[in-house]
């Protein structure tokens, strides 16, 4: 599937652009604002390196070796050794999804006039990125101080070196861009630095997750609801004026959410409920699920601002004709809103865990134990009980922060950074466990409406689970495999945005 262009105008991407363009093949196109303002930075670069001024990775070499000058005839030569310097990543390949995501946030940086890129490498990266040549990238070794070893590797394949997918081959990287009609990028004066001192990776695994986050956080709302059907919960811990009494973040918003997924429920009639007052689990949805839509909020700020800015180092202002070395890739902010995410992910998760084994529970929810309706010779869902615990646990650990630990690297000059890369790696971790409790939710309570016999009344949206639920997974007639039917429901919640193809 292909969608629109996205045409790069000088205002900023968005996190949908940069999704778009990785995972739904969007094209980009460069306006002539746009190259202006590429060209206009550029000039800068060459005036500076002209009169021989000492500006960082043009005219120096880079990190705690800034004290050594680069010869003129050195300049060029610098460079292209920058790329080869800087690869030194290792592990898995990056899915094809993140290596796209990352030339295009990079391309998006470069466009908004800070870089010194020279425009010809400029349009080389978009024209590699829209013809499908995506470099294989090592996914790991960056600490996001700029994610200088992701970039360089996807730097070193558009020179021709290592290698690229194309057409869905990994091959050499010289031969992906022949078979694209494409000819290596024409490194000149820093352009390799231009290219890797920047935090693509970081950006854009960001873009991507806040579009799984978002949908997880969706599914999660209708398994609230439909486990809502199935306990035979109370409604007032929705209403709206109980909410408004203590407004904490998006709590009044989520409860809104699900009294729409639930409209037409038979809850909603008096006496319905079957306690005045349910675990809180159940009773404190619209708050924890109000801290997550508001953390989502804030992860989302935070990587627009990234999409929106330059945060090279040095930066080019070429309005004023001046070079400035400062520390603008710095993402503490950007980690810290991506660590919270995770703590108010974690805490959902605890919700969801709590409230799928509640059902089983025949003290709790007056349903046969572990939802065995058949009797209790039948498993039933009693070690479905052990995958919950597990994913909830695994999210706990993961939710502990990693951007508090890093240590000082190149001769003690760069002792400070975010760990970036590491915090959204392990929420993508997060995420995918996430969507596996929040299947086994789903399950648990379509069996539970049945078994407590109110398919017939249930709330729209809460319907339109159960029934989604239905046309993937039958009945628990007999003990069965359980594990496909939780991977199928899974793999329905994480949609056409799975994990990506690998490289």
């Amino acid at each position: 599937m292909t969608s629109s262009p996205v045409r790069l105008t000088g205002t900023p991407l968005s996190a949908r652009d940069i999704a778009a363009i990785a995972r739904r093949n969007a094209p980009v196109e460069i306006s002539p604002e746009v190259d202006a303002l590429v060209r206009a930075s550029r000039a800068v670069i060459e005036r500076h390196a002209a009169e021989n001024r000492p500006v960082y990775g043009l005219t120096t070499a880079l990190g705690a070796a800034v004290d050594t000058p680069l010869s003129d005839a050195d300049l060029v030569a610098y460079q292209r050794r920058v790329s080869l310097g800087h690869s030194v990543g290792f592990g898995p390949a990056l899915p094809q999804e993140a290596v796209r995501a990352m030339m295009a946030v990079r391309i998006g940086g470069m466009a908004a006039g800070g870089t010194g890129i020279s425009p010809a490498v400029f349009e080389g990266l978009a024209t590699a990125l829209n013809a499908g040549v995506h470099p294989v990238v090592p996914s790991l070794g960056s600490l996001g101080a700029a994610d200088l070893a992701p970039l360089a590797h996807l730097t070193l394949g558009l020179l021709g070196q290592g290698e690229a997918n194309y057409g869905g081959e990994t091959m050499p990287a010289a031969e992906a861009l022949r078979r694209a009609g494409l000819k290596p990028l024409d490194i000149r004066a820093k352009d390799g630095h231009a290219i890797i001192v920047a935090n693509s990776l970081s950006i854009a695994q960001a873009c991507l997750a806040l579009e799984d986050i978002e949908r997880a956080f969706s599914w999660s709302l209708k398994a609230v609801a439909l486990n809502f059907e199935a306990f035979r919960a109370n409604l007032g811990a929705l209403d709206d004026a109980a909410m408004a009494a203590r407004p904490a973040f998006g709590q009044r918003a989520v409860a809104a959410q699900l009294r729409d997924l639930l409209a037409g429920s038979a809850l909603f009639a008096e006496g319905a409920a079957r306690r005045i007052q349910d675990p809180l689990s159940y009773r404190c949805v619209p708050q924890v699920w109000g801290a997550l839509t508001h953390a989502i909020d804030e992860a989302r700020t935070a990587t627009e601002i990234e999409l929106a800015s330059s945060g090279d180092n040095p930066v080019v202002l070429a309005a004023e004709d001046r070079i400035v070395s400062q520390g603008n890739f710095d993402m503490t902010a950007f980690a810290l809103a991506w660590e919270r995410l995770g703590q108010a992910m974690a805490h959902a998760a605890a919700g969801i865990a709590n409230r799928t084994i509640k059902l089983m529970s025949p003290t709790v929810s007056e349903l046969p134990r572990f939802l065995a309706a058949h009797g209790q010779n039948r498993i039933g869902f009693a070690i479905l009980q052990k995958p919950v615990a597990a994913m909830e646990a695994e999210i706990r650990f993961l939710a502990n922060p990693v951007s508090l630990t890093s240590i000082a690297v190149s001769d003690w000059i760069e002792d400070q950074s975010s760990m970036a890369p590491a915090v959204i790696a392990k929420t993508n971790q997060i995420v995918d466990r996430l969507r596996y409790l929040i299947a086994m939710e789903l399950i648990a309570s379509a069996y539970a409406v049945e078994i407590r016999g109110v398919t017939d009344g249930l709330g729209r949206g809460a319907d339109e689970a159960y029934k989604a639920v239905r046309e993937r997974v039958g009945p628990l007639e007999d003990d069965r495999e359980l594990g496909s039917d939780v991977a199928g429901i899974a793999a329905m919640i994480a949609g056409s945005h799975g994990a990506g193809q690998k490289n």
